[in-house]
């Protein structure tokens, strides 16, 4: 990178010292460099003037040369004013342009007979042109021609307030490029930046700013989104590479009498074609002779248990014990009863470690797994403390892997000689350019089918004035022998204003129905008074369940048929998938019934309508994806990997996504030990990468 780039941006002309503290604190730019990736949100073409008369209400940014006929105030209350000057472009057509904010400064500002060139939105008013706040230069001082596309900036409130707007930013953007005579160093090498068309970086940070054309903008930022892209990608293979290349796994070649008697004797149910695939691939990796990383993805009931069961089973045929971690004691015992249920008449030590278990109890288990006679642990973060040690440990399984930290994670390699072999799921489906860059090191298996005899759940919404009817809706499953959940939102800056709700309604819920008996869930119910309620709605003593999101995820109760969400609007796509995911997990038809207030916002009622129009998750997961973009999707602020990107979208650039892992790879492949000289540019950009405040943190 140039010298030039790492100048304190103060020295900048026009910025000084008050205007760096400002720049650096509302938008991070603190030198050149930052200023010139501080890109624009959008361009407006300035190169094409309009006469009033084309002006209509619905267009975009558009300008206008003319003069100023008159001005012409209007009280607005007791302190406030309106200003409108009337404007004309010569052709005898007049025009509104009206000031609320700052009204007396434009009397003063404007001249009455003055050419100005007007850039702004057009809207109509009383019958007339009119555009609000306008941007205004004079004519003679503005160069049309040359002004092609202009670049717009985000700024905040507080600097808008110290006169520091987009205009202002683009004044700076254009000194720092008017000053930069010689052009800025390349970071790509000429055999991808030919191979891929790609502009060269000098190019694409002048053009990124001051574009000609669309043209130009778009391939400024095809090249700036690849070059991202690409270093991300790179850091994820070349990690992955290392990880490989360090770490060799336990080889697990034996396939005995666990695997084969569970498969002949226990198996519940035939397995899916795709339940199939994984467990070979899952079998591939142990018998390779490296450590197995592996991300399995399966929606809601696609079996992703059994198929973790299954491979914990291999382990155990070759001599080793397994484990299995989750996010809450609630899915860890469900885990646990499901494993049981799996593995009945089978003579293998099965044991629960969770915070509750305590004294003699947990001593034996802690013994147990010491000497080997305990040999699936299923657990939650309380297998990671240092007290927790195994004879053998080949095989952990991570579930729900977002809701853990690298560094948690990471404590579970440190039990084993060798790493054991990590099989990492999740419900949550990842679309593939997100787990390409979130799980980048990881290979992915997908479980796409769901067990044969599954009924899709049918998902309706409705307004909170059809409760009454949805009540009765209720009865009628509840008298066919069915069980019902009831949701309503706990978010945490709301959580005291949450629970009184939950109470109230739960109240309400009682009188509602009478007849019936229900339970009430929290998570902040003491552990064993949430296992209490939790297991009458299991075994069916009651009929209804009114919880938080607490059973997103670990509830398994087949005859459960209706699943009411209230203030469905609070909820996320991911979320919402979730929840319905706790229905649908029996023979009979399951309903999903989502519950909100008429006042939508346009967001929200998109996700609405996508929950009701598919079941597929992985659909959900790309709609959420594009709808909240990647930094406020559940899990990658723990993932080790950033999401400050500053121009790539990983929701809308997946083809790049693609092509930059496709070059990272080759790269890696040519150079996996990273000391080739033909790849020095590469490496050296790659380490300047990760000294800065970005977090190129390992994944797994």
């Amino acid at each position: 990178m140039n010298d030039i780039l790492q100048q304190d941006i103060q020295y900048l002309p026009g910025v000084g010292p008050s205007r760096k503290k400002m720049l650096n604190e509302e938008l991070g730019i603190a030198t050149y460099g930052d200023l010139l990736q501080y890109y624009p949100y959008k361009h407006v073409d300035r190169s094409r003037l309009y006469s009033i008369r084309e002006l209509t209400g619905d267009m975009p940014f558009v300008q206008v040369k003319g003069h100023i006929l008159s001005f012409e105030t209007f009280k607005m209350g007791a302190r406030k004013k309106r200003v409108v000057a009337h404007f004309t472009d010569g052709s005898g057509k007049v025009m509104d342009l009206t000031w609320f904010n700052y009204a007396d400064s434009a009397i003063r500002k404007y001249r009455i007979g003055t050419e100005y060139v007007v850039f702004g939105r057009p809207q109509v008013f009383n019958g007339r042109i009119q555009v609000v706040h306008p941007d205004m230069d004079e004519a003679d001082k503005l160069e049309l021609s040359s002004m092609g596309m202009q670049p717009y900036y985000n700024t905040s409130d507080k600097m808008k307030k110290a006169g520091l707007n987009s205009r202002s930013i683009e004044r700076f953007a254009k000194t720092l490029l008017d000053a930069l005579k010689e052009p800025l160093s390349e970071t790509l090498p000429d055999f991808i930046t030919q191979k891929l068309h790609l502009m060269s970086r000098d190019e694409a940070l002048r053009k990124i700013h001051y574009p000609a054309n669309v043209r130009e903008l778009e391939q400024a930022r095809v090249r700036l989104k690849f070059e991202e892209l690409f270093y991300v990608q790179l850091n994820i293979v070349r990690y992955a590479s290392d990880q490989r290349r360090k770490y060799r796994g336990y080889i697990f070649s034996t396939i005995g009498d666990h695997f084969n008697n569970f498969y002949r004797q226990n198996l519940p149910f035939p397995l899916t074609e795709a339940q199939k695939r994984v467990i070979r691939e899952i079998r591939k990796d142990m018998g390779s002779g490296r450590q197995m990383n592996r991300l399995l993805q399966g929606d809601v009931g696609s079996g992703k248990t059994l198929v973790a069961l299954m491979s914990m089973l291999i382990a155990l045929d070759n001599g080793y014990q397994a484990c299995i971690m989750a996010p809450t004691e609630i899915l860890a015992e469900q885990h646990l009863q499901t494993i049981m249920e799996f593995l009945h008449d089978m003579d293998i030590r099965v044991a629960l470690l969770t915070g509750i278990v305590k004294g003699r109890r947990r001593q034996e288990i802690l013994d147990g797994l010491l000497d080997g006679t305990v040999q699936i642990l299923v657990g939650t973060h309380a297998v990671i403390e240092d007290t927790v040690q195994f004879a053998r440990l080949g095989m952990v399984v991570v579930d729900e892997q977002h809701r853990f930290g690298v560094a948690q994670r990471a404590k579970l390699w440190s039990k084993s000689t060798n790493p054991p072999h990590v099989l990492v799921m999740t419900a949550t489906p990842i679309p593939r350019t997100l787990a390409m860059t979130l799980y980048g090191d990881l290979d992915v298996s997908v479980i796409d089918e769901l067990p044969p005899g599954r009924k899709p759940v049918i998902t309706r919404h409705v307004f909170d004035r059809s409760l009454p009817s949805l009540y009765d809706s209720i009865r009628q499953q509840i008298r066919q022998g069915r069980q019902v959940y009831i949701v309503f939102p706990l978010i945490e800056e709301s959580e005291k204003i949450d629970l009184k709700n939950l109470e109230d309604g739960f109240s309400v819920l009682t009188q509602v129905f009478p007849e019936f008996k229900l339970s009430k869930v929290h998570g902040k119910m003491k552990p064993a008074d949430k296992e209490a309620e939790m297991q009458k709605f299991v075994l069916g003593e009651t009929q209804i369940l009114v919880a938080t999101t607490v059973i997103e995820v670990g509830v398994n109760v087949p005859n459960a048929s209706v699943m009411v969400i209230l203030e469905a609007q609070r909820f996320g796509l991911s979320q919402l998938h979730q929840l319905r995911g706790r229905v649908g997990r029996g023979a009979d038809q399951s309903y999903c019934i989502l519950v909100t207030n008429q006042q939508l916002a346009e967001d929200t009622r998109k996700r609405i309508d996508i929950m009701c129009e598919t079941n597929d998750g992985f659909r959900i997961a790309e709609a959420d994806l594009k709808l909240r973009g990647p930094g406020d999707l559940e899990g990658t602020q723990q993932s080790g990997m950033a999401f400050d990107l500053k121009i790539a979208d990983i929701a809308r650039d997946g083809q790049l996504v693609q092509m930059a892992r496709d070059e990272a790879q080759l790269i890696i492949d040519n150079d996996p030990t990273c000391t080739s000289a033909q790849y020095t540019m590469l490496w050296k950009r790659l380490r300047e990468l990760r000294k800065t405040n970005i977090n190129w943190g390992a994944i797994s």
